[in-house]
């Protein structure tokens, strides 16, 4: 009975740490497909309304596609498709923390981002004009509520960044 009521707590703690990686690592699957989503649409927008103040109608669709893809796979969005996004022209940055969310969801869009590329057979490089979108996303971890079982003086917060992004060149 002693050894039960020593090891029951280790043991909670380690099936609800494998479940709680596991959602961690479903999650970040999830962002990686929103990402790329989302570039991929990105990239066959017209850029002439990037020289608008404010936000544009192209990063406003591709703000609106970030939040309706995260709600179509039932992560919470934080709050995104409300949110009005700063201007570092050809950079926006949206970042929302509402609904819930356990701390702050970041998206960034470039939609000029160069990256060189060697042309095959050559010894020369060319800038291809491509749209970057990266997704931070906060993962509350369970675990953080369990680990008190065994260490009960613990103050782990439990809050992780899960980050992703996708770069697609632009055809339009």
């Amino acid at each position: 009975m002693v050894e039960f009521a020593v090891s029951l707590p280790l043991l909670v703690v380690f099936v609800v740490g494998i479940f709680d990686f596991g959602e961690a690592f479903n999650l970040k699957q999830k962002l990686n497909n929103v990402a790329r989503e989302s570039a991929r649409f990105a990239s066959s927008l017209p850029t002439n309304d990037l020289s608008d103040t404010g936000n544009p109608p192209s990063i406003i669709a591709i703000r609106d596609l970030v939040s309706s893809s995260l709600q179509a796979s039932r992560v919470n969005d934080c709050g995104l498709a409300s949110q009005t996004g700063t201007n570092a022209s050809p950079t926006w940055t949206y970042t929302a923390s509402g609904n819930g969310c356990a701390g702050t969801l970041t998206l960034t869009i470039q939609r000029q981002y160069a990256f060189l590329e060697t042309v095959t057979g050559a010894t020369n490089t060319i800038n291809v004009i491509s749209t970057h979108v990266s997704l931070s996303y906060p993962y509350g971890w369970r675990f953080s509520q369990v680990v008190k079982l065994v260490a009960p003086t613990s103050n782990y917060k439990g809050v992780t960044q899960i980050v992703t992004d996708a770069v697609v060149p632009n055809t339009y």
